[in-house]
């Protein structure tokens, strides 16, 4: 099987997600994994499909044939299955008042220490008692057997401190 990775966005309203699983399954595809969601009006995700391979060309122009339809942006990639890695998977939770720099900072500690980003999802919102906005991540990376975590640990510590967040680790 051929792996082909979409990207869509465009804006938000009823029947974009069933548009793009009409095509898949008329084309024979098979909607795989995904993550999508709305964020500011604007519909937006990723999408895994698997297809023959004999398939897959007509499979891609028929998805390109969704802009027309709404779907701002459409890029199909052809993906590689992730192998199982023997590495260890890390869940992070960051926590703290929102400001600039807090993906940047706690993500460059991340690729410092060569942990790649599994899943990654991020939201503000506002703080129901103290007034402000607080800003809430949840992170899921995967960690290579060569990784100090006492050193990966001070790191992230060290930025907690910087921004003035909260960081735990699971």
């Amino acid at each position: 099987m051929t792996t082909l990775i979409l990207t869509v966005a465009g804006a938000d309203r009823p029947g974009l997600v069933a548009a793009v699983a009409d095509v898949v399954d008329a084309h024979g595809g098979n909607w795989e994994n995904s993550s999508l969601a709305e964020l500011a009006g604007t519909f937006a995700g990723v999408i895994e499909v698997s297809v023959a391979p004999e398939r897959a060309e007509e499979l891609e122009r028929a998805l390109r044939g969704l802009q027309g339809q709404g779907l701002l942006t459409l890029a199909v990639l052809t993906g590689t299955p992730a192998e199982d890695a023997p590495d260890q998977v890390l869940e992070i939770q960051v926590l703290g008042n929102d400001r600039p720099g807090i993906v940047r900072e706690v993500s460059g500690v991340l690729s410092a220490h060569d942990l790649s980003i599994e899943e990654l999802a991020t939201e503000t919102r506002d703080a129901a008692m103290a007034g402000g906005r607080l800003f809430e991540a949840s992170v899921v990376a995967r960690v290579p057997a060569s990784v100090d975590l006492d050193a990966l640990r001070r790191d992230l510590e060290r930025i907690a401190t910087e921004v003035q967040v909260d960081i735990t680790l699971a």
